[in-house]
């Protein structure tokens, strides 16, 4: 099979679909590498490291997208790339389709096999696609919520750990997910004063169990969120449910509550964000503010450390890759219900049921769509 690396084209996004030790895995494996020139520039990846690895150089995106059976991508096609989908192509890529009716549209009508990383699924409900990112997010945050309280940025000039007298910044982080529990560690670090809401009990557990105490965690509930988004200096939202879109966990009355010069981080934009108040922001212009509170809304963070994140990336997209190109997509589908879960649209028939629903749609099982399709 050819697979295709074209470079993302998303405001700011650095990242690379794919690594050389994963090209060079794929060129072993006997498939083609097709990248485009200066494709690994931004992740800082020599070029010539690809070249060595097997990949086949192509001189622009056109190239790629006509010739490649399989497209390797970080972002979602934006609207300038609509073009160069077409049927029988297969797309691996993060799509969040449930916050972008256009793109499902789109996709549907161009009968392009969409494979989303977010809704590839284990049978115990996690997301290994989606983890490295939701880490280096939630990691990020912290750092980000510590550059906006700054007075220049519009905060309200606090110090996120505070010093000997002074108290530290307090931060309520929404869900305990992947990004959510990175997120409160990495604020734990700094010393600020982390709660941790969830409806989930044993991930509460477990964090208060690693923390030993540091970090308070609450369960989740309407009059919960109202008082601690009151009274918080940051609000880190991280809710996630899989394909689908995010929950409205805080409403603008509650960001309306906030002290002036707050900070809101919405790493739940993707999916449609969890403030009522939240619209999604690039790297270029990444802050808005509503009721006196920043907002900060990037729908691509990992983007701004592209080396970490392509090869966080690779290291977990790979094998679905190597099999989706060994094996073709269908019987790479029949063979795993993991990578079946990942099958967004295929033929023209939309798969995934929550992205159905948020956009008001028709679905059918993808086992389903690709017999009828056969």
């Amino acid at each position: 099979m050819i697979v295709g690396v074209p470079t993302e084209v998303k405001d700011n996004e650095y990242r690379v679909a794919l690594t050389p030790e994963g090209a060079r895995e794929l060129t072993h494996a006997g498939h083609r590498v097709l990248l485009q020139d200066g494709a690994g520039a931004g992740s800082n990846i020599p070029q010539d490291r690809y070249e060595k690895a097997g990949a086949e150089i192509a001189p622009d995106a056109d190239a790629v997208w006509n010739e490649a059976d399989l497209i390797l991508k970080v972002k979602e096609p934006i609207a300038g790339e609509y073009e160069r989908l077409h049927e029988g192509q297969v797309l691996f890529t993060y799509l969040h389709l449930a916050a972008d009716a256009e793109l499902t549209r789109t996709l549907l009508e161009r009968k392009v096999a969409a494979v989303a990383y977010e809704t590839v699924q284990l049978p115990d409900g996690r997301l290994p696609l989606l983890a490295p990112m939701s880490e280096v997010a939630g990691r990020m945050a912290p750092h980000v919520s510590a550059r906006l309280q700054e007075r220049e940025y519009g905060g309200r000039g606090i110090l996120l750990g505070g010093v000997s007298g002074v108290r530290p910044a307090k931060m309520l982080v929404l869900g305990a997910g992947m990004a959510g529990m990175n997120a409160a560690w990495i604020a734990a670090g700094m010393e600020a004063e982390v709660v941790v809401i969830d409806r989930n009990l044993d991930r509460l557990r477990y964090i208060d169990q690693m923390q030993r105490g540091r970090i308070m965690t609450l369960m989740s509930d309407r009059l919960t969120i109202e008082q601690r988004v009151r009274e918080s200096d940051v609000v880190i939202g991280t809710v996630l449910i899989p394909g689908a879109r995010a929950p409205k966990l805080v409403t603008e009355e509650m960001i309306a509550s906030m002290r002036p010069g707050s900070v809101v981080v919405d790493i739940s934009i993707d999916q449609g964000g969890c403030f009522e108040t939240s619209r999604m922001t690039t790297h270029s212009d990444p802050t808005y503010v509503v009721h006196d509170v920043v907002h900060y809304c990037v729908g691509n963070m990992p983007g701004a450390v592209p080396n970490t994140s392509t090869y966080a990336l690779t290291n977990v997209t790979l094998p679905y890759a190597l099999a989706i190109a060994s094996q073709g997509l269908e019987n790479s589908v029949r063979a795993d219900p993991v990578l079946a879960l990942g099958v967004n649209a295929y033929a023209g028939t939309l798969t995934n049921e929550a992205v159905a629903e948020a956009h008001e749609m028709e679905s059918a099982p993808v086992a389903s769509a690709i017999s009828s399709a056969a």
